[in-house]
């Protein structure tokens, strides 16, 4: 079955004429015809008596509140896919770790909703890769996050490297290695340590360090707000392990100190994932286009990957 098939019947039901549904449908009367025949053939039995005034049978009438069901159906689906397409998108969803949302995507806020004011954005803060588990779920259009090339490797992911930032380690100012000018993996370990929960890129990230190592580390609290870190860390028994962005406002407080790791290998890669069909969509393609604009001008991005 055709929609120029219902759409023929459609117009005979209306104008009860052969000649004048070719003209409503642009076709000749013998296309009509021809569609008519094929749609009966298909349910089995005549849709319409062919008298002088063409008129539904029985099962024509039965049949005409279906066939304007999914005639309209189609020209919503097409009118709202014409209306994506157009840039005319209801709602872009956005998740981001949480020194994105915090430092840098307020400019681009401010720009995208001068350009799409009728496009409902919508950021949530999460770990990086529950962040991308969201997006191959089809959840959410953009992650920000920290990469994780085990999920990333889909041929549709699109993956643009934003920054590097250094991994360093917070504690308090009483606490035994708040003197050191570097640290290295084996001095942090068996000290208790604060932590991101599952579904965070750090978490996963110390965890494989320490694997690596054959390192384990003491008690472990797992948290996922840079307050509660600092609140804890504050106490002068445990440490966190960071990415510099998180340390913003830790570096302003007298009862904390950051230590940097001695490794300058040990940074983590953060990077705007999409897919390559949503950056046909005008709205996602601006909003991308505008994260990478604001990251490259931010003066703490020195480590900003080309």
């Amino acid at each position: 079955m055709r929609l120029e098939q219902l759409e023929a019947f459609l117009a005979i039901a209306a104008t009860g004429n052969f000649g004048q549904a070719a003209k409503q449908c642009r076709v000749t009367q013998s296309t009509v015809s021809r569609q008519i025949q094929s749609l009966e053939g298909i349910v089995g039995t005549p849709l319409f008596h062919r008298n002088a005034q063409v008129k539904l049978t029985l099962a024509g009438e039965r049949f005409l509140p279906y066939a304007r069901r999914i005639c309209s159906s189609w020209n919503n689906a097409k009118q709202e896919i014409d209306e994506l397409i157009s840039g005319k998108q209801s709602e872009l969803c956005v998740a981001a770790i949480h020194s994105v949302c915090a430092y840098h995507l307020p400019p681009v806020l401010k720009r995208f909703y001068r350009m799409y004011p009728q496009t409902q954005l919508r950021i949530t803060a999460l770990g990086s890769d529950r962040a991308l588990k969201v997006l191959r779920d089809n959840l959410i259009d953009v992650a920000i996050v920290m990469n994780n090339r085990f999920l990333t490797a889909s041929p549709d992911m699109i993956v643009q490297p934003l920054y590097r930032e250094s991994i360093e380690v917070l504690v308090s100012h009483e606490h035994p290695l708040a003197s050191h000018k570097s640290l290295s993996w084996r001095d942090l370990a068996n000290y208790p340590q604060v932590v991101f929960k599952d579904g965070y890129g750090m978490q996963r990230y110390v965890q494989e360090q320490l694997n690596k190592q054959g390192l384990t580390t003491g008690t472990t609290v797992e948290l996922n707000s840079l307050d509660a870190f600092r609140g804890v860390v504050r106490q002068g028994d445990m440490l966190a392990l960071l990415p510099q962005s998180a340390l913003i406002e830790a570096r302003r407080d007298p009862d904390l100190v950051v230590v940097p790791l001695a490794d300058a290998k040990d940074f983590r890669e953060v990077v705007l994932v999409t897919t390559s069909d949503r950056l046909e969509i005008p709205p996602i393609q601006y909003f991308c286009s505008q994260v990478m604009q604001c990251i490259a001008k931010a003066p703490n991005n020195s480590q900003l990957i080309a």
